[in-house]
């Protein structure tokens, strides 16, 4: 979905909604948001940790269902209708990512902050549970684990 700032919102917009094996711009996300009626944006940005459960990480891969991007934007319009959110933006990696790439941004923007942070937490946590993206962590020994399998 493509962001036309030239546009009128309305209550419950998805901005953007897209998964990519590219690097994600912060700036992109905060600019799809962006709304004249809207005096809070909140962004979470979701990086890749170097440990996770007590093991270190030394990079990851993430796969994409077939069906992910479809449940993706379907979240973030289930959000952007349940919540104050004007305008909502979620973009997710793929692929290969080192520690410290970003993994995820996902933003909202509304009226006041206190519905901006209620949404955006929304957003990624539901995005988090719905979205079927599974981490292949690698390891520092060398081992390999999945993370959110079904």
């Amino acid at each position: 979905m493509q962001h036309d700032p030239t546009t009128a919102a309305t209550t419950g917009t998805v901005a953007l909604a897209e998964i990519r094996e590219q690097p994600l711009s912060v700036d992109e996300v905060i600019t799809a948001v962006q709304d004249p009626t809207c005096g809070g944006i909140t962004v979470f940005i979701g990086v890749v940790r170097d440990h996770d459960r007590g093991q270190d990480v030394s990079s990851l891969d993430y796969s994409v269902h077939p069906t992910a991007l479809a449940r993706l934007t379907e979240v973030a319009e289930l959000v952007a209708q349940r919540s104050e959110a004007v305008r909502v933006a979620a973009l997710h990696r793929s692929g290969h990512l080192e520690v410290g790439d970003v993994a995820v941004v996902v933003a909202a923007a509304a009226p006041h902050r206190d519905a901006a942070f209620a949404s955006c937490r929304d957003l990624i946590d539901t995005l988090k549970a719905e979205v079927p993206i599974w981490k292949h962590q690698h390891l520092g020994d060398g081992a390999t684990e999945w993370v959110g399998l079904p």
